[in-house]
Order: C-alpha cells, then sequence, then structure tokens
C-alpha cells in the first residue's frame, strides 16, 4: 500500500503540478477576475481551471453574467440597491424541487435577451430559463450547442462550456444548513466567506418540476472553489485522482447513457468524506486511503440512485441521470472495479506504468518531495508561461478602469504571485493604451497633437518594457515601425537579440534548466521577472 501510495502520488504531482503551480493557478485567476469587472458582463472561469487543474483534455468553463442584475431571496433585500441603475430580480423556491427556483423580473431591464425571455405566471413576469438559455448560448460562440445550462464548442483544440447567468450577493435559505453542519472542515472562517460572497442562477430547470422550462438551478461554483482551494495538497490530488479515474476508467467501455455526466459527483465525493470526517489525514504513504473511502462512497450513491448536493443535500443530483437500467449498468461496473481492489488503478493508461515500475521494485525509494519532482526551472517555465495573458482590450476608457483598479489592487494586501500577475497585467494595459491612443489620430489631427500623442505612446510601451517580459520590448520596435521610424525600429529589434541570447532565458516553455538554475536559481520570483526570465 504505501509504495503504490507513494507511486501515484509523485506521477500525480507531475500531471497536476505541485503545490506551488496549483497555488499560483489560483492566485492570478482571482487578479484576472477583478480587473474584468470593468466589464458590464462579468465573467468567471470556474470547475477545473478555477480550481487550478490543467489536465489533459480538459475543457474550459465560463460563466458570465449582467453586473448590473442582482437576484435578491426576499423584498426586505431590496433596499440595499439603487433601482436606478440596478435591475432587481426576486427568486422564488416555493413551487420548485430543492436547489431550483423562479426568477420574478421586479424592475425593467433594458437588456434585450432579458426581455426576450420573459413570460408571464399568476400575472407575474417571470425570466424563461430554456428562452434565456437558447438566446444567449446561441450567441455565445459560433457553432455552439445546447449541453445542459451551457452553449459548449470547440475552439482549437479547447473545448469550452460557457454559462450565461444571473448572481445573487446574498446566501440561499435552502443551503443554511452548511453553517450548522460545517465545524471542523472547512471552518468557520471559510464557511463566512462563502456565505458572504453569495451564489449564482444558471439557466436549466429541473427535468421533473413543475417548471422545468422557467425554473433556474441555483449553482455554487464559487462556493466550489474556495472550497476546494481550502483542501491541502494530499486531499487536492484525491480529487485529481478520482477525476483521471472516471476519465480513463470509469467512463471506459459504458455507453454514453451510462456514463457518469461529470466530475461534479467526484468532487461531491470528496466534500462529504472531508466534512463527515471519513477521510484520513493523508500523506504520500497513505495517499490512495482517501482514493479508496471516496470511490466506496460513490459506489454506495450509485446502488441507492441518491447522490446528495453538498450544499443542499435534500437535491439529489441522480434524479433522471442514474436510475433504471442505467443506474443497474454503472452499478454492475463500479462493483467489478471495487473487487479488483486498488488494482483497478492498473486501468488508468496516465499511471499504469508508475504503478507497475513501483510494485516491480520494491526497494525502489520513490522521491515525494514536491521540489524534487517539479524542479524550479519547470515550476518557473509554466509560472512565466501562464501570466502571461492578453487582456483584449479595444477601447481608450477601459484602459483606464483597468488602470484605477490596478491602483486599487496595489494598495491592497498582494501574495507574491498576485503580485507578479499585476505586474504583467499593467503592461499588457500600458501597451494597448499607447497602441489605442496611436489609432485615435485623424487626418485632421494637427502636427502638435500628432507630436504628443506620439511621445506619450512612446513613453508608455518604454516604461511597460521596463518591467514586463524582454519579448515587450518588440512593441517599442513595433512602435518605431508604425510611426516610420525605421531605424530606430531596428536599434531596439537589435537590442532585444542581445538579451533573447541569453541562455538561462525561458523561452514559449523551454528552458535551459542548468544555466537556469546556475543564474537565478533559489531567487525570489520578482528578483527573476526583474532579471528578464521570461520571453
Amino acid at each position: 500500500m504505501q509504495h503504490m501510495s507513494e507511486s501515484v502520488f509523485a506521477v500525480l504531482c507531475q500531471i497536476v503540478g505541485n503545490s506551488q503551480i496549483v497555488l499560483f493557478r489560483r492566485e492570478t485567476e482571482d487578479i484576472r477576475e477583478k480587473i474584468s469587472k470593468v466589464n458590464m458582463r462579468m465573467v468567471m472561469v470556474s470547475e477545473s481551471w478555477r480550481e487550478g487543474f490543467r489536465l489533459k483534455g480538459s475543457d474550459i468553463d465560463l460563466m458570465f453574467w449582467l453586473n448590473n442584475h442582482r437576484v435578491i431571496m426576499d423584498m426586505s433585500q431590496s433596499e440595499y440597491y439603487n433601482t436606478a441603475n440596478t435591475t432587481l430580480i426576486l427568486s422564488d423556491s416555493s413551487e420548485s424541487p430543492p436547489g431550483f427556483t423562479l426568477l420574478q423580473l421586479l424592475t425593467p431591464s433594458r437588456y434585450r435577451d432579458v426581455q426576450s425571455a420573459c413570460v408571464i405566471m399568476n400575472e407575474r413576469v417571470h425570466i424563461s430559463s430554456s428562452i434565456y438559455r437558447e438566446l444567449t448560448c446561441s450567441a455565445a460562440m459560433p457553432n455552439s450547442t445546447l449541453h445542459g445550462p451551457c452553449g459548449s464548442g470547440v475552439v482549437g483544440k479547447v473545448e469550452y462550456d460557457i454559462a450565461y447567468c444571473f448572481v445573487s450577493d446574498f446566501w440561499p435559505l435552502s443551503a443554511s444548513s452548511l453553517i450548522e453542519r460545517c465545524h471542523s472542515w472547512p471552518g468557520p472562517e471559510v464557511i463566512n466567506d462563502i456565505v458572504r460572497s453569495g451564489c449564482h442562477f444558471v439557466a436549466i430547470g429541473h427535468p421533473l418540476g413543475p417548471h422545468e422550462h422557467e425554473e433556474w438551478r441555483v449553482s455554487f461554483s464559487q462556493a466550489e472553489c474556495k472550497l476546494v482551494s481550502s483542501m491541502n495538497y494530499c486531499q487536492f490530488l484525491t480529487y485529481g485522482l478520482l477525476k483521471l479515474f472516471l476519465k480513463e476508467v470509469i467512463n471506459q467501455q459504458l455507453e454514453e447513457t451510462n456514463k457518469l455526466s461529470c466530475s461534479y459527483h467526484m468532487k461531491t465525493s470528496v466534500f462529504w468524506a472531508l466534512q463527515q470526517h471519513t477521510l484520513p489525514q493523508l500523506c504520500p504513504q497513505n495517499f490512495l486511503a482517501g482514493f479508496w473511502v471516496c470511490f466506496k462512497l460513490l459506489l454506495r450513491w450509485v446502488y441507492e440512485g441518491i447522490c446528495p448536493n453538498f450544499f443542499i443535500p435534500q437535491n439529489n443530483m441522480f434524479v433522471s441521470k442514474v436510475h433504471g437500467s442505467a443506474q443497474n449498468r454503472l452499478f454492475i461496473r463500479l462493483h467489478e472495479l471495487y473487487k479488483k481492489g486498488l488494482a483497478c488503478l492498473l486501468q488508468s493508461s496516465s499511471i499504469r506504468t508508475y504503478i507497475i515500475d513501483g510494485l516491480y521494485n520494491p526497494r525502489l525509494t520513490i522521491c515525494t518531495d514536491e521540489k524534487l519532482i517539479a524542479p524550479e526551472s519547470i515550476t518557473d517555465t509554466e509560472i512565466f508561461h501562464a501570466i502571461d495573458q492578453n487582456l483584449g482590450i479595444r477601447c481608450h476608457h477601459v484602459c483606464i478602469k483597468c488602470l484605477i483598479i490596478v491602483q486599487h489592487l496595489i494598495l491592497s494586501p498582494l501574495t507574491e504571485y498576485q503580485n507578479i500577475k499585476l505586474q504583467k497585467v499593467t503592461v499588457n494595459i500600458f501597451q494597448h493604451m499607447a497602441f489605442i491612443l496611436k489609432n485615435m489620430q485623424t487626418n485632421t489631427s494637427g502636427n502638435k497633437e500628432i507630436y504628443v500623442a506620439d511621445k506619450n505612446s512612446s513613453y508608455i510601451l518604454k516604461l511597460a518594457a521596463k518591467f514586463g517580459f524582454v519579448s515587450d520590448l518588440l512593441y517599442v520596435a513595433m512602435f518605431y515601425y508604425k510611426t516610420l521610424r525605421y531605424m530606430e525600429a531596428l536599434s531596439v529589434i537589435e537590442m532585444t537579440k542581445v538579451k533573447l541570447a541569453q541562455p538561462y532565458l525561458i523561452n514559449g516553455g523551454r528552458v535551459d534548466r542548468e544555466k537556469y538554475t546556475e543564474a537565478v536559481g533559489g531567487k525570489v520570483l520578482v528578483y527573476k521577472d526583474e532579471t528578464g526570465c521570461g520571453t
């Protein structure tokens, strides 16, 4: 057991990423979400990507909502909003199954999709989930198809699920049991944060509910991310192993209708095991014990046909999905795997080789030190690669709004990772601003006006290059080329080539590990960034 646990732990560190990389992914996503508040439509990356996973073949889940629309749970909460600039929506779950609700439009909305989705029920205006889903998801991306509450499709090699929803600043009464039963895990601070953050409502009704086409499902995606973040690294890897096991083992050889629909059931099993103290104190030496506890819980749920939602236990997530003959076939599949014991993991293509190597070499010492499994150069390569993200800003006033948010964030407590991410975001804003200013010039612009604008743009780009990556110097060269200063552009290019020739540079995800360690090994991330390690 110990040898096998250590083998699986070591390979998952490589597949999922060490704790430093996972933490970096989460914290930098926090910065991206804060910057995105400038838009009328808020966007949140949910599920695996937001939780810190970058598993091969995983899709990206996005949630969009209107920033000036708010859902309230009772009429007394309307006093917290200015209805002149905020559209209010009332959640009415009195006639809906647990976890679902009707949304009544209280004040007019100026958005066409909301207006077009309105239906009259009991002499009141409600927003139809089916109509809203059809309107928003079909317009989200070309060739999108409806999948649950989402519009699904593929861009390049990446699959996406986009859900258009509504947000509430309040915690639903139907989920109040979470506060009462969570004492030791995840702890009162996390629970208070979750409750203060409210919830969302996604456009899909209960298939057996009285108003399937009008109902909305309560979504706790934001709360789930906070729960996953409160897990320690071994617990997080247990969840990662269950995701792999679902994809590569459980759902293999099963017809589409008999498969577990998503990894959400796996995540739910980890939540319940942690909250009910059935998950042991995990470490690399007993790592697989946690996996086995969650697998047995899942097996019991399939046998009983009941998978209780962690936030609203009365909401059985197996209803209409895992029942009848499909339930029987799924249980038989899971029970066959259960009878094999931990050897069932040998059916996972990602980890089979590592388990076999460990079993055939029982005297082999398996490294479970994260820092040795994922060396500093590899960790930093992923970090610098993930930092480089284009914001896609298209107008001057959005640049200003972004800079105001950056200014507020700089004055707030930031982690090392968030500071580095914010630095690169600022560089990106400056670059957009410089070229937007240049493009704002017209044929009627005077010489002095053009001179001042060019001077400002050039200054902004040089400032960005000072605390950006080496390759950010090329934006200065592009600006000189655009303004017909070809010799100056060539000069910047030559200087960039010299800097890019540094042997320790991280270039497109590749790096000379030995040279990198020799040059900046052991240094803090800010120093590496200032040294110009990234391209």
